[in-house]
């Protein structure tokens, strides 16, 4: 069984529709994909018919933007009502944080003499439920500024660079409170894979764990192999489930393809008996795997 947990469509940042992305999983071999677009639901039903259709498993799920101890981290949720209001409320902050950012982008790029409308963004941002970054990288691809989205980020759009623009992200453990509120499971993304190490030490990922955390993301391209093993002791002392993924966006991000990484079946089928138990002790309709 090949297992993916972490994957995009352009309902967010990625470049292949819902159904692409399910059909494109099932040419790589897997057995069950997570679709997870960023802070939001949208991709979920199409995806879920296509799954249906082709006889592979899907588990939807999202991956929202937090912060934790300053810095930024991104949570997977698995398997959450989306219909739970205290949810729902805050992804659309942090849609809204996205989408309310654009302008200054936008400025701070046109102050470097590159000059970039809303409306060439929002051309390239096709069913994204919000524009963000990964849309303005396509806009000054489109304008020959940069070859891809990689050069865009290291140039102009990642944290430090000159058209970076904070936004709004949401307080990690109340997420993870309110995620397992909605019935659901989460997991730390890629947690050491940029600049979190040093806020998600084992004493943090064990206050997360108290605040309701299942698991942490530990095979992922980002991840040196010495991380890896170092990550996966970590879960094993915390009695966190252990995942692994592409974190697969389609041509949006390179060096990510479909079951580069994967999760082994007993981690996967734990992580669905506990998003069982949680939704069962939450009351809430949360939805099953589709299969």
């Amino acid at each position: 069984m090949r297992i993916d947990l972490h994957t995009h469509t352009d309902r967010s940042d990625g470049t292949s529709t819902p159904s692409e992305l399910v059909r494109e999983a099932q040419v790589a071999g897997l057995d069950v994909l997570a679709i997870t677009d960023h802070d939001c639901f949208e991709g979920w039903d199409e995806a879920a018919s296509v799954a249906q259709e082709l006889g592979l498993t899907l588990v939807r799920g999202i991956e929202i933007s937090c912060k934790y101890a300053g810095q930024s981290v991104h949570l997977l949720g698995y398997l959450p009502d989306p219909t739970y209001p205290p949810l729902v409320e805050e992804l659309q902050r942090v849609l809204d944080g996205r989408s309310d950012r654009l302008p200054a982008i936008l400025d701070r790029l046109r102050e470097l003499d590159i000059v970039i409308g809303i409306d060439d963004v929002r051309a390239l941002s096709a069913d994204a439920a919000a524009m963000g970054r990964p849309h303005v990288a396509d806009a000054l691809v489109a304008r020959g500024v940069v070859r891809d989205r990689d050069e865009a980020f290291a140039r102009f759009l990642s944290p430090g660079r000159p058209a970076y623009v904070d936004r709004y992200a949401a307080d990690l453990a109340t997420m993870i409170e309110t995620v397992k509120g909605a019935g659901g499971v989460t997991v730390v993304a890629h947690p050491w894979g940029r600049h979190a190490h040093s806020a998600l030490t084992f004493e943090g990922l064990a206050a997360l764990k108290d605040a309701g955390l299942s698991g942490i993301e530990v095979d992922h391209q980002d991840h040196a192999p010495d991380v890896r093993e170092e990550l996966r002791g970590l879960a094993k002392e915390l009695d966190l489930v252990v995942t692994g993924s592409s974190d697969f966006h389609g041509t949006g991000k390179t060096g990510h393809d479909l079951a580069c990484n994967t999760t082994a079946p007993e981690e996967y089928h734990r992580l669905v008996a506990l998003a069982t138990e949680t939704a069962v002790a939450s009351g809430r309709a949360a939805p099953g795997v589709v299969s």
